[in-house]
């Protein structure tokens, strides 16, 4: 068992070595996690197992001591008058009785326990929990999806169907409610309410979950409803501080309204409270102006694809403007967007490539980041959820393979490009609404690699997302899905080194699926000539 012990440590070391906690932030990462609970389940099985085996004995003794002290008990001194049974019995007192105490106090736990602490300190932590639950609250708004459809698994695309319990819908509740997130805690507190009310076994109880609920209610301002809770907690629980004193408060609060209203009733009331609807609560307004814009064509909504523009988007064979490379094997390319010119490449990528790239990456992802426009500073934001590596050609040859490939597709130079970067998303991975060019605001961006500014991207699709995971440009409406071995291009800078504001761009929340892309991002420099400049600001 020892042995076994040390093969699972080590190899479960070498597997995730490399992982700074953050799991939810890369599907790729978590299915480690699969297997380290597998074997925690065949070490639990073993421990049951010797537990059985262990009581099969303890049982046998005692059916077999059953049987022999009726016998001797209907008759102590007839049966003791045999001198073997007296002997035995002397025997059976003072060293059998002490081998079945030594058999009941043997702890067959050790090698379950000694597993379950070396792999303890590779689990999930509190901040990945916490992740985990803000990213199914981050799909739950985005593809518009109620706590019933989450909660009964009732996604599109899935292979395998999960359900969350009472006491998962008050864990995610729970975690809004910590993050003053009251909106989300009232969604999955009123889910759980709903399913323990349908008869769903659980250990949590109304009274545990009324006491958030009221509160939440009450937050926004619905003191009505907050009162009505209130008064159901009460009934079970009457004994309940904390829900009698929040009553007394509301009835306060409640008759202060309505003298306010008396004297008021003349004057128009304005209020900047979330609306308030049967119970209904207006989702709170965020940081992200073009929030229900990127939303929408993450759904598949208010894409302005017209038939205008549709007629103006056209297929072909690419040679990379007669590249020696490709007048054999040129690629196929499709129109994906008309102004700014947005084009998607078939077969860029072979099955064999892509692996090989996830498997050089993989050991190296770690959270991806953001540069802070104030401090320059690279930082993580919640605003990006997944996890990168960079992979430089000296790594593998198909690195330097794939990087030969896309300077031969788009005519620029790599030499000044950036590393290939390969990123995995989580649960419900996204990059939010941005630029990969630096503005005016932000001239020292790239300053240290001293190429100038990002002058085109080149994104590689490395596998088909089952549902969301679409990369969406507010601005003008577009939105592209993946498709794995294909690649989309598009240039962020005007010819005259201009920023194209138009760029700005968002990769979806992944809803079911694990998305790989990888990218390259063309630099100013060793372009100069390759791209030049044209005869307007905005050629």
């Amino acid at each position: 068992m020892k042995a076994r012990l040390q093969v699972v440590f080590f190899t479960w070391i070498l597997l995730i070595w490399h992982t700074e906690a953050e799991f939810f932030t890369s599907i790729g990462q978590m299915t480690d996690l699969i297997y380290a609970e597998k074997d925690l389940v065949q070490s639990l099985k073993d421990y049951i197992r010797a537990e059985e085996s262990k009581l099969s004995q303890i049982k046998s003794w005692a059916e077999k001591l059953d049987v022999l002290t009726s016998k001797s008990a209907s008759d102590p001194e007839g049966y003791l008058a045999h001198p073997v049974n007296a002997y035995k019995l002397v025997k059976r007192l003072n060293t059998d009785w002490l081998e079945l105490e030594n058999l009941v106090l043997q702890d067959t736990t050790n090698g379950f326990i000694a597993n379950l602490t070396i792999q303890r300190q590779f689990f999930p932590t509190e901040e990945d929990e916490t992740g985990a639950a803000k990213a199914l609250m981050r799909l739950q708004d985005t593809y518009k999806l109620d706590p019933e459809t989450l909660s009964r698994g009732n996604l599109p695309g899935t292979k395998y169907r999960s359900y969350l319990t009472v006491g998962d819908c008050f864990g995610m509740g729970k975690t809004a409610y910590n993050d003053g997130d009251y909106y989300h805690t009232v969604l999955w507190m009123e889910q759980a309410l709903k399913q323990h009310d349908e008869g769903e076994d659980t250990t949590v109880s109304k009274v545990e979950i009324l006491d958030y609920l009221s509160y939440a209610v009450f937050q926004f301002g619905d003191l009505h409803r907050a009162m009505e809770l209130t008064r159901r907690l009460i009934s079970l629980d009457s004994t309940h501080e904390r829900a009698g004193s929040n009553l007394r408060y509301f009835e306060k609060l409640l008759e202060k309204e309505r003298e306010e209203e008396k004297e008021k009733s003349n004057k128009t009331m304005t209020s900047t409270e979330p609306v308030v609807q049967s119970g209904a609560y207006e989702r709170p307004l965020d940081y992200l102006p073009e929030r229900d814009i990127y939303e929408a064509l993450c759904r598949g909504e208010g894409v302005k694809m017209t038939p205008r523009r549709q007629k103006r988007l056209f297929c072909r064979y690419h040679d990379g403007n007669r590249n020696p490379h490709l007048l054999i094997a040129p690629f196929k390319e499709e129109d994906e967007w008309d102004s700014p010119h947005i084009v998607r490449y078939y077969d860029v990528m072979s099955d064999e490539e892509i692996e090989k790239i996830k498997q050089l990456a993989k050991p190296r992802l770690a959270r991806a980041t953001v540069r802070d426009p104030k401090t320059g500073v690279l930082t993580v934001a919640s605003y990006r959820v997944s996890k990168s590596s960079w992979l430089e050609e000296d790594d593998d040859p198909v690195v330097a393979k794939v990087n030969q490939r896309m300077q031969q597709i788009t005519g620029l130079t790599v030499k000044t490009a950036e590393l290939l970067q390969v990123a995995n998303y989580g649960m419900g991975g996204q990059y939010e609404p941005h630029f990969d060019f630096s503005r005016k605001d932000e001239p020292d961006a790239f300053k240290r690699l001293g190429t100038g500014n990002r002058v085109a991207t080149f994104l590689n699709y490395m596998s088909d997302v089952e549902a969301g995971g679409a990369t969406v440009f507010p601005d003008f409406g577009a939105a592209i899905w993946p498709k794995k071995g294909t690649a989309v291009f598009w240039y962020n800078l005007f010819r005259s080194g201009e920023g194209d504001y138009r760029t700005r761009h968002a990769a979806c929340p992944v809803l079911v699926g694990c998305k790989w892309v990888s990218n390259k991002w063309f630099h100013e420099r060793g372009n100069e000539f390759l791209r030049p400049c044209g005869r307007t600001e905005v050629d």
